[in-house]
């Protein structure tokens, strides 16, 4: 990681810790819906060990969960997860991680690690809150899974504490403000409560699962079809000094 010797890379890394933190703490909720759906510890760990993603495995379970077929919940799960390859596509230059970060880094690129470094004005502070955010929420949301896991028997179902709402208000809070201003934004959000109105209006009437993947349908269709989008801004490329990730 890049060292801590100037104020853009300790900035960096506050900021990591105070995500990792707070994205850490709502995987209680993912551990306890996850035992509550019918998963035993250790497939609940393991989600959150290989799977590594948040909204996907929040998709998965709550298809499980709901009846649905487990290609359903795969398949609800993958669709969710695309995202993260695009997130790749975003940081890798930045990175420029070879050997085994490579593969480190491709297992940690999620919404928060993305969001984080992208949001840094120097190579060195994006590469500094790409892998404190990364490792840090790998880290504290896999502890905080087995926690949620383990308590889940103790609380019984989780959806009379209103847990099963939390993490998706949790979701969207992290994602609506990256959606952006200007007529991109207002299509994207435009696009997000389209996507909405057809989820909500499909779940009382298809199979579970089958509403996600409509409202993505519908999001993909309006995003082929929109403006292009606005050009972001690009963090600065070049280190104040050489440094290794």
């Amino acid at each position: 990681m890049p060292p801590a010797d100037d104020d853009g890379v300790r900035r960096a890394i506050r900021q990591a810790v105070s995500v990792s933190v707070a994205t850490g703490a709502y995987g209680i909720s993912f551990g306890a819906l996850a035992v509550a759906a019918g998963l035993d510890l250790a497939q609940t760990a393991a989600l959150s060990l290989l799977m590594f993603s948040g909204g996907s495995q929040f998709a998965f379970i709550g298809v499980l969960g709901a009846g649905g077929a487990g290609g359903a919940a795969i398949a609800t799960a993958g669709l969710l997860g695309v995202r993260n390859a695009l997130y790749g596509v975003r940081v890798a230059p930045l990175l420029a991680a070879t050997g085994w970060r490579r593969y480190a880094a491709a297992q940690v690129t999620i919404d928060e690690s993305a969001a984080v470094a992208t949001a840094q004005p120097t190579l060195a502070a994006t590469r500094a809150g790409f892998w404190w955010t990364g490792v840090g929420v790998f880290v504290l949301w896999g502890a905080s899974t087995i926690l949620g896991a383990v308590l889940g028997d103790a609380l019984g179902d989780p959806r009379r504490y209103g847990l099963d709402a939390a993490a998706p208000a949790a979701f969207l809070a992290l994602v609506w403000p990256r959606l952006g201003g200007g007529r991109a934004g207002r299509t994207a959000r435009a696009t997000a409560l389209a996507a909405v109105v057809v989820a909500l209006a499909l779940t009382p009437v298809v199979p579970a699962g089958i509403p996600v993947l409509a409202a993505a349908a519908v999001a993909i269709v309006i995003g082929w079809r929109g403006p292009a989008p606005e050009p972001v801004p690009t963090p600065v490329p070049v280190p104040d000094r050489p440094v290794q990730p």
